[in-house]
């Protein structure tokens, strides 16, 4: 099942499915020691999938400046390669498209993903940098323009 919620919605439980997920794919299994909760949580819409009483996919989508930034996307191990994260960014566009309709977007994406990004519509505006010793680089998708 398909959640929207914002963080004083959410239960204790489903708080701790996303970040136990979040730290497992974040921290653990990219070696990144960070402080992955912060208070960005609080202003942000969550987007997750549930099944079996397991968090399989999530996002985060929250508005800065003139733009709504998209954040710590993530399907868990045990869904990649099934289509779920294709799902899970065409459902944080619908709702981007109706809560904040003709804004830009922006992600801070991993590298290797840029082509996935890029079949939404978003466009590459930076060069490749580590953040994290991992490669990323800036997209936005302009405002108006999505697919």
């Amino acid at each position: 099942m398909w959640n929207y919620m914002a963080f004083e919605e959410m239960s204790a439980l489903e708080l701790q499915r996303i970040y136990k997920v979040r730290v497992a794919v974040f921290v653990v299994e990219q070696n990144c020691p960070y402080p992955e909760v912060d208070d960005v949580d609080l202003i942000s819409t969550h987007i997750f999938k549930e099944e079996n009483n397991e968090l399989s996919a999530y996002m985060r989508v929250f508005p800065k400046e003139d733009m709504i930034h998209i954040g710590r996307v993530l399907v868990d191990r045990e869904h990649r390669k099934s289509g779920l994260g294709r799902e899970l960014v065409a459902r944080g566009m619908e709702y981007i498209e109706t809560i904040y309709p003709g804004m830009a977007i922006y992600a801070q994406a991993q590298a290797h993903l840029e082509d996935f990004y890029k079949s939404f519509g978003f466009e590459t505006v930076s060069e490749v940098y580590l953040e994290d010793n991992i490669p990323h680089i800036d997209m936005v998708m302009p405002a108006g323009e999505m697919n």
